[in-house]
């Protein structure tokens, strides 16, 4: 289990305004955390720094 103390939860930028939104914590040592901003409590997702880069990269080319 990853530690998620101290994570600064921050909405992405391409969260829609329906409320379908995703929180990203991108300050953590070694690891970046998603999770949906509706169930704060729920299920979280981590990439390594590389892996979130790559994803990133790839949507923004995507879009």
């Amino acid at each position: 289990m990853i530690d998620l103390t101290g994570a600064a939860w921050r909405k992405s930028t391409r969260s829609g305004a329906q409320g379908n939104c995703v929180e990203v914590a991108d300050n953590l040592q070694g690891v970046v955390a998603v999770r949906d901003s509706k169930d704060k409590q729920g299920p979280t997702l981590a990439f390594s720094p590389t892996a979130w880069v790559a994803f990133v990269t790839s949507t923004k080319v995507g879009s």
